[in-house]
């Protein structure tokens, strides 16, 4: 087993050992992240995904307005999941991370060379041994990815016996590339994506109110823009500034048992047996 076969960097960052990783794959090490596969930025067309990623850099800024004026409402879920499941004595990674730091404990693995990415590879294509980890987190990432049940099957391969996979996943959500947008997911269908699981809980995130704002906004700003993406842009993210408390009525309304109807998402939270 592997659980012990992690490292702190001086920042006191959890850090992955390369003796997690299959002995057929090649990597590079570079600016202490191990490389088996990496996107440029530079590969990123959407004018507002450009805008999204420039932004990106400054991770806890970006991170913060993103939870204060996007569309889609947050409860504490994706903290509690980790209040309860990762530690310093568990491997535990978050796949698709971008530039966020959900914990010290968690390593991030994503294509995309972020400053707090430690694992840059295909999420498809997972460098890590069978049963070599403890939890893994993917949020809102699987849209982004032309195979979700591929990277659900690379996680099963990976966790350990026990292990417990948390995801996120879209439902009622406007196009958003990074780079790409392919998938959307109702419940039944996180459900099927995760068959070789146990379901441990089931449940929407970003209730009713977050789906119909998402759309909402991105439908006043085509009406308003006049065939202009340049005037679309602009508008979307003004009429996201001016319009999103609406979102904090799914405080009340995601507890409604008919809210997965039109949910933002659905997260799923299961254990390998």
């Amino acid at each position: 087993m592997y659980s012990n076969r992690s490292f702190y960097n001086k920042q006191g960052y959890k850090m992955i050992s390369k003796e997690l990783f299959k002995s057929d794959v090649k990597y590079e090490v570079e600016d202490g992240k191990y490389i088996f596969k990496k996107l440029e930025t530079s590969d990123i067309e959407d004018s507002l995904d450009k805008f999204k990623n420039m932004l990106k850099k400054y991770d806890k800024f970006y991170y913060w307005l993103i939870k204060v004026i996007s569309p889609v409402f947050v409860d504490r879920s994706q903290e509690k999941f980790i209040e309860s499941y990762v530690s310093k004595d568990k491997v535990c990674i978050n796949i698709g991370s971008g530039n966020s730091k959900v914990s010290d404990n968690v390593c991030n693995v994503d294509i995309f060379t972020y400053d707090n990415v430690d694992v840059v590879c295909d999420i498809e294509n997972l460098p890590f041994k069978d049963n070599s980890i403890d939890v893994i987190l993917n949020i809102a990432v699987l849209e982004h990815v032309p195979n979700p049940q591929k990277v659900i099957d690379e996680i099963h391969r990976v966790l350990k016996p026990d292990g417990v996979v948390y995801t996120a996943f879209p439902f009622m959500q406007g196009f958003h590339a990074s780079p790409y947008d392919f998938t959307r997911v109702t419940e039944e269908g996180i459900k099927i994506l995760h068959k070789d699981f146990e379901i441990m809980e089931v449940k929407p995130f970003g209730g009713p109110t977050s789906g119909m704002l998402w759309v909402l906004q991105e439908w006043i700003a085509i009406l308003l823009s006049f065939g202009s993406k340049r005037l679309h842009t602009i508008i979307y993210i003004l009429v996201m500034c001016l319009t999103f408390p609406i979102k904090f009525l799914d405080y009340f309304l995601i507890k409604h048992p008919m809210a997965k109807n039109i949910a933002s998402g659905f997260i799923f939270i299961g254990i390998k047996r």
